[in-house]
């Protein structure tokens, strides 16, 4: 489904990703981990058009997207929910979702697509007529990942989704996560600071170092491989 072959991408002259390898089968969850600074959120970016590979391809569904344009990639059915949800933080859970519709059939279904959004998070219909400033950290996730989904994507790209929340509705979230990829058949690829919760959740997973791929495997291969374990789990293991 996502194709990512040879991909260089950089910042002026600093290069972020370095031959980057990765594929992403339709139906899968394919998480992506690895340190702070590794390059991960960058090839997010990538995928998604912000930030152009200076070498390489990437193909989705057969389709080269390198080149395009962030509006025409989300037309294409790939959505982002970037780190720091960066929801509109003055409009109200509506509008935001609202805004979300317009990018699938300029909002013709929103009616339809909001009640599955409120069915998945109820919480955001208790909230609808508030403003998305004013919801917890959490809220705001869910509210960032409904309004990806009201453009009925193909493939939802996550950066960093336990990021800043309260550990009580982590579990809510990955929970949420999986369900949108059994239920609601959307291919996920989830950038994960949170390695443990990542690899639990992925049918398939790769690491992520100074902008390389340095190994790849199923999460259950991962969640057991010493070199993972004691570069990113350890510490998640003592908390």
């Amino acid at each position: 489904m996502l194709e990512i072959k040879k991909v260089e991408t950089f910042y002026d002259k600093i290069q972020a990703l370095r031959g980057v390898d990765i594929s992403v089968k339709e139906g899968e969850i394919v998480s992506l981990i690895g340190s702070n600074g590794a390059g991960k959120s960058t090839l997010l970016m990538t995928v998604s058009g912000v930030h152009k590979a200076k070498v390489g391809t990437i193909t989705f569904e057969g389709k080269n997207i390198e080149k395009e344009e962030p509006h025409n990639i989300v037309n294409l059915g790939i959505s982002q929910v970037p780190e720091g949800r960066r929801i509109f933080s003055k409009l109200t859970v509506e509008e935001n979702l609202r805004l979300g519709s317009y990018a699938y059939e300029k909002g013709k279904h929103y009616d339809r697509d909001i009640k599955s959004i409120f069915d998945l998070f109820p919480v955001l219909n208790d909230r609808k007529k508030q403003r998305g400033g004013t919801l917890s950290g959490g809220e705001q996730q869910m509210l960032a990942i409904g309004r990806s989904l009201m453009s009925n994507p193909k493939m939802l790209l996550l950066d960093e989704p336990s990021l800043g929340i309260a550990p009580k509705l982590v579990n809510q979230i990955f929970v949420a996560i999986k369900n949108i990829n059994k239920e609601k058949k959307v291919t996920i690829f989830l950038v994960e600071q949170n390695a443990k919760k990542a690899l639990e959740l992925a049918d398939r997973a790769y690491v992520l170092v100074n902008g390389k791929v340095s190994m790849q495997g199923t999460g259950k291969d991962l969640l057991n491989n010493d070199d993972v374990k004691s570069a990113y789990l350890e510490g998640a293991a003592k908390n």
